[in-house]
């Protein structure tokens, strides 16, 4: 068993350097994935922010967690991207022909993934400091914000495999994310879903970014949690789950 973990963690390190090499080759990739969030918390904040009541003081404030997870959905995308443009040149097939461990082939792309948005999510951070973000969260607030991020950005990025590993082309390997992005726009990522109509209040109030976006919100304002922390990490953990155990079947199907 010792020799099947040291096998498995030193290829794993090995596909993680190969797709870190990839990320720092392109930089475009985390500048793209990151200017668009920022671009929308620069129009809500200074355009939109003075006619949207949400009873905080500062909207940077209540806008920021809605817009991290925004970054989080747009950057699965290129996860799904590299991993379509893998199985299209046949990489797949080249490294499953050498004593490797199979499952790290999708790991590797599965952590990068993990790192690239981290980085995202710090530059997202500092902007918003420099915007006028204020928090009074405490070391442990914080990791627990890190923890929900990470969790969910893993969670995206196992759905974001399924997509990389069936699309049949890169539109569609791609695609997938848009719902995803749209998702915090129907929810109390930008506005109190009491001003919502009821239809919309309805979806809005029990969708996942909502008790994720209060959850993140009440951590970073220093305030009680209550049952939104638990409801966000069961909707994390759920998808994460679900989604693991399709990309992994759809994996060995294809290969």
């Amino acid at each position: 068993m010792e020799t099947v973990k040291k096998h498995f963690f030193s290829d794993l390190s090995v596909m993680l350097g190969r797709s870190m090499r990839h990320i720092s080759r392109s930089l475009d990739t985390i500048i793209s994935v990151t200017i668009t969030p920022i671009a929308l918390m620069l129009l809500f904040v200074y355009v939109f922010g003075g006619a949207i009541q949400t009873g905080a003081d500062n909207y940077v404030n209540y806008l920021l967690p809605g817009i991290l997870l925004i970054a989080i959905a747009s950057g699965i995308a290129y996860t799904s991207y590299r991993l379509f443009i893998d199985v299209q040149r046949g990489i797949f097939e080249r490294f499953h022909s050498m004593p490797i461990s199979r499952s790290t082939l999708l790991w590797g792309h599965v952590l990068t993934s993990l790192v690239s948005n981290a980085i995202s999510l710090v530059v997202i951070v500092l902007v918003a400091l420099i915007m006028g973000f204020r928090s009074s969260a405490g070391i442990l607030d914080w990791l627990a914000v890190a923890g929900i991020l990470a969790l969910f950005t893993l969670a995206l990025t196992w759905v974001a495999a399924i997509a990389g590993l069936s699309a049949k082309s890169v539109d569609g390997a791609s695609a997938f994310s848009y719902p995803i992005i749209f998702l915090p726009f129907i929810s109390s990522a930008f506005v109190p879903t009491e001003t919502m109509p009821k239809a919309v209040r309805v979806f809005a109030e029990n969708q996942p970014v909502t008790s994720i976006v209060a959850a993140i919100r009440a951590l970073l304002s220093g305030q009680p949690v209550g049952n939104d922390i638990w409801t966000a990490l069961a909707w994390c953990a759920g998808i994460l789950l679900v989604a693991y155990f399709f990309a992994m079947r759809v994996y060995r199907n294809r290969f």
